[in-house]
């Protein structure tokens, strides 16, 4: 019989959706020895850790699309699991809010793709009832989506580990611990990093801003390039924070990738305004001027990166700008509240965001998890990955189970 492999499955990557992974094979599987891999000192500390806190409610996305179908879930299931464990959350709802009739239409599609989605609790609201809901909001016309609200993010990724290593203790956290190769041999697999070596009888990747990498690392064929994208956000003040009451977001522009500029009230009482999205020269880089050559020069090199600057070059000029100028960033928060001034806003934190960039210069939109030998990656999981995280770690372990047999003839270990 075959020596048994020291861990059954190695998961790199300690984000939300690397621990979702973790708790969800080992609610299915609680014999396993899972060892879960994270090169910084804590879990959660990159796009999860830095993303806007919302539970997103799954209206944007495209019906039947893995995306939509995964958010949708997997807010439910994240919602009872932050019951069930006492993570911070509110679902405080949100207003979608169109400040002129040429927005309507778009208003309009966003409500259908919803009821197309099955999205519960969402209503049609009129200017007068937005001021009702945000007395310092204008607007011709709204959508409310009361199902959508906010979570401590990191709060619920660490939860999810422990409740994982709780139901199997001889699994583990390897933090501070940096993937740096792996090799596939038959019936099991040779993870070396910057601490050691493992032999695995399975390997997940959940690696965000470097999934990429670590799937060619992998020798996986991945024709696109994830590229960053720093958003900055503003926080509101004391007297500005009597402005919002819940989360107000405005119609989205379908000519670009993001929702826009909106208002989040975070689940320590803070109120935070953004954020932008500009390219970084940085992926894993949280200020305006942080830089790594690697990083740049992969960027850069990529035609498919030029082609989105080309494609987008207004756009991004605009952003560019804002990210400089506090009075340009007012600008932007003003459509949705006309009276806010300079004495309400603050600089406040960062984040980046993981695309997944073709050649032809369009951001992959869906979810992509992509099967390599005994290897499973992630290799896009842009928001709301963090809402529909729970789900994704399903769909995983049941690939893991599907395709690579994963938990039969276990007791021969």
């Amino acid at each position: 019989m075959e020596q048994a492999a020291q861990w059954d499955v190695i998961i790199v990557g300690g984000g939300i959706v690397g621990a979702a992974t973790l708790y969800k094979l080992q609610q299915r599987h609680p014999d396993l020895r899972i060892l879960l891999l994270e090169k910084e000192k804590a879990l959660a500390d990159h796009q999860t850790g830095h993303n806007s806190g919302v539970i997103h409610s799954g209206i944007y996305y495209k019906p039947g699309s893995f995306k939509a179908k995964n958010c949708v879930e997997g807010r439910r299931e994240l919602v009872a699991f932050a019951k069930e464990h006492g993570v911070k959350h509110d679902i405080c709802g949100k207003l979608i809010v169109a400040t002129t009739t040429d927005e309507l239409p778009r208003l309009e599609k966003i409500h259908n793709t919803g009821v197309a989605n099955g999205i519960e609790g969402m209503e049609r609201v009129s200017a007068e009832q937005i001021r009702e809901i945000e007395p310092f909001c204008e607007g011709v016309a709204g959508v409310r989506v009361g199902c959508t609200g906010i979570i401590d993010f990191r709060g619920a990724t660490n939860t999810m580990a422990k409740v994982a290593i709780g139901i199997q203790p001889l699994s583990r956290l390897a933090l501070d611990e940096e993937f740096m190769s792996i090799t596939q041999h038959d019936g099991h697999s040779e993870v070396r990093t910057s601490k050691g070596n493992y032999r695995t009888r399975y390997a997940i990747f959940c690696g965000g801003l470097q999934s990429d990498r670590l799937a060619r690392a992998d020798g996986a064929v991945v024709k696109e390039r994830i590229v960053g994208f720093r958003g900055d956000y503003y926080d509101l003040t004391e007297q500005g924070k009597q402005k919002v009451k819940h989360l107000i977001y405005p119609v989205p522009d379908p000519r670009f990738p993001f929702l826009g500029v909106h208002f989040t009230r975070m689940t320590d009482g803070s109120i935070e305004c953004g954020p932008n999205a500009v390219f970084t020269f940085k992926r894993e880089g949280y200020g305006k001027t942080d830089f790594d050559l690697k990083d740049t020069v992969d960027a850069l090199s990529y035609g498919g990166t030029w082609k989105l600057f080309l494609n987008n070059m207004s756009y991004g000029i605009g952003e560019y700008r804002r990210a400089f100028s506090k009075r340009l960033f007012l600008r932007t928060l003003q459509r949705l509240i006309p009276s806010l001034t300079m004495e309400d806003i603050k600089p406040g934190r960062a984040g980046v965001r993981a695309m997944l960039l073709g050649t032809d210069g369009a951001m992959v939109d869906d979810f992509r998890i992509e099967r390599k030998g005994d290897h499973i990656h992630v290799l896009n999981a842009p928001s709301p990955a963090a809402t529909a995280a729970l789900a994704i770690g399903g769909r995983i372990a049941g690939m893991a189970e599907d395709q690579l047999g994963l938990g039969k003839a276990w007791t021969q270990r």
